[in-house]
C-alpha cells in the first residue's frame, strides 16, 4: 500500500461502512431510483435516504441526473460492482462464516 494511502483507504471504507448506503446502492445495481422509490423501496424516510445519497454521490459513488422535477440516481457501475464482486468473491472463497461475520452484529 503506498505510504499515506490509509486516509484515503479510512475515508473510502467508511463511506461504505453504513447499511442504508449498503442497501441504497445494492437497490441502484438493479435500476436508477429516485429518492421517493428508495426511501419507498428501503422502508426509510425520504430524509434520511437524502442524507445518505448526497455522501454517495460526494464520493461518486452514484450520479444524478434531473428527470423533470426528480433526481434519479444511478450507481457508478465501474467501482460499485468491482466493490461488490470483491466482497462476494472474498465472502465465498475466504470467509469461514458465508459473509454472516459473527462481530458484525
Amino acid at each position: 500500500m503506498k505510504r499515506g494511502l490509509t486516509d484515503t483507504c479510512y475515508g473510502f471504507f467508511s463511506t461504505l461502512a453504513n447499511p442504508t448506503r449498503l442497501a441504497i446502492l445494492e437497490k441502484l445495481m438493479a435500476n436508477p431510483m429516485s429518492v421517493t422509490d428508495l426511501a419507498e423501496a428501503l422502508d426509510q424516510e425520504q430524509s434520511m435516504v437524502s442524507h445518505n445519497l448526497r455522501t454517495l454521490e460526494r464520493c461518486n459513488l452514484i450520479a444524478s441526473q434531473r428527470r423533470g422535477k426528480e433526481k434519479i440516481y444511478a450507481v457508478n457501475e465501474e467501482t460499485v460492482s468491482g466493490i461488490f464482486r470483491v466482497v462476494e468473491n472474498h465472502a465465498e472463497k475466504h470467509c469461514p462464516f458465508h459473509g454472516e461475520c459473527p462481530d458484525s452484529k
